[in-house]
């Protein structure tokens, strides 16, 4: 039987509590003494896990970014066609940033504002790897515009977050149909 230690419920109960602060109160607004109250555990115990407050915000977006990225490329298979691979990565995004709302709300946050550190940015952008090789191989093959991948990501995958956020206003209900007329807009936005 495998069994969560103390130590890893305090450390998990600390990443829940930041999330949530910085998603619902910004990261200026979230100090350590408040995040020690939500998780439920001492002040003091936070700096068991973590050396302060950046290296905290910092180490919850490296991990946050991890489980995203892994559920973007599952079932991904470069030998998938430029279209097919962008769908299936696409797709994993969409449903990651429908289903998982706190940990993608909380990657918007940290990439719309400067509380997370240029290492642990680099570190993060590491994870992409996948999707930016395949652009790479569509412009290779003619297939997607030549152009930076950041103006590829700003136009095919960051409008996610706005469908996201405007699900979450109950502004509108994304249907699998929804789902599809989008990515075939986004797809439509970055190929040649």
């Amino acid at each position: 039987m495998n069994t969560i230690s103390k130590s890893q419920i305090k450390r998990d109960a600390l990443v829940k509590a930041t999330i949530y602060l910085v998603n619902n109160h910004g990261f200026h607004a979230a100090p350590m003494s408040k995040i020690a109250k939500l998780a439920n555990v001492s002040a003091g115990t936070i700096y068991l896990y973590f050396e302060n407050k950046q290296d905290l915000v910092n180490r919850v977006y490296i991990e946050v970014k991890e489980s995203f990225t892994k559920f973007a490329f599952k079932n991904y298979n470069e030998e998938l066609s430029v279209k097919d691979g962008f769908e299936n990565i696409w797709k994993n995004i969409a449903e990651f940033k429908l289903k998982e709302i706190d940990e993608a709300m909380f990657l918007t946050q940290c990439d719309n504002t400067p509380i997370v550190d240029e290492p642990s940015r680099k570190e993060g952008l590491k994870h992409l790897q996948p999707l930016l090789h395949l652009w790479e191989r569509g412009q290779k093959e003619g297939i997607i515009k030549p152009v930076s991948p950041y103006l590829l990501y700003a136009y095919s995958i960051y409008p996610i977050a706005f469908l996201m956020n405007m699900q979450q206003r109950e502004v509108c209900s994304l249907t699998s149909a929804n789902i599809d007329e989008a990515f075939e807009m986004a797809w439509n936005s970055i190929k040649k």
